[in-house]
């Protein structure tokens, strides 16, 4: 990912309002984030803990949107739909986002299953396990870090789908 700043992050965001966007609250320090080893940024507002954020670069456009956790956590036996890691015990999250457009006007949101925390970009640059003899674990560890950004970008997709059209 590359670098971004505060403002070119309260820019970003799709499906939210001007006081949202006013209002979120930030990841602490930009100079501690290392996003050479992120494909997108995310983090859950420290003030409002249902609420939380997501900024990725799409088509060269810097993307963001709100999503919602559910009250409750998932088992950590579920599968994040992002990283689809099964070898760490993570907790899994419902995320929904509200659609961006005339569509989010009317309600219509979108969800799925996420890292509680995000941590998605990491889980996917651990070596898998040696599979079998033979078994590549650097070229699969570098389709695991492409499925993560096509995975994200589709649901940010799916958040724009009647605004980009």
């Amino acid at each position: 990912m590359r670098p971004i700043d505060e403002r070119a992050i309260r820019a970003s965001f799709r499906n939210a309002t001007r006081k949202e966007t006013t209002d979120l609250q930030l990841p602490v320090n930009f100079a501690d984030i290392d996003f050479e080893r992120l494909d997108f940024l995310g983090w859950v507002d420290p003030k409002l803990p249902r609420r939380a954020y997501v900024v990725v670069w799409r088509d060269d456009v810097l993307t963001g949107v709100i999503l919602q956790r559910a009250e409750q956590r998932v088992l950590a036996r579920a599968l994040c739909s992002w990283c689809e890691d099964v070898t760490l015990r993570n907790d899994v999250q419902l995320y929904a986002a509200r659609k961006a457009g005339a569509a989010g006007r009317k309600g219509d949101t979108v969800g799925t299953l996420i890292c509680a925390e995000f941590g998605c970009c990491r889980s996917v640059r651990m070596l898998p396990p040696l599979a079998y003899e033979g078994y590549d674990r650097e070229l699969a560890r570098d389709l695991r870090i492409l499925r993560l950004q096509e995975h994200v970008s589709a649901f940010v997709g799916a958040v724009l789908d009647d605004v980009q059209g």
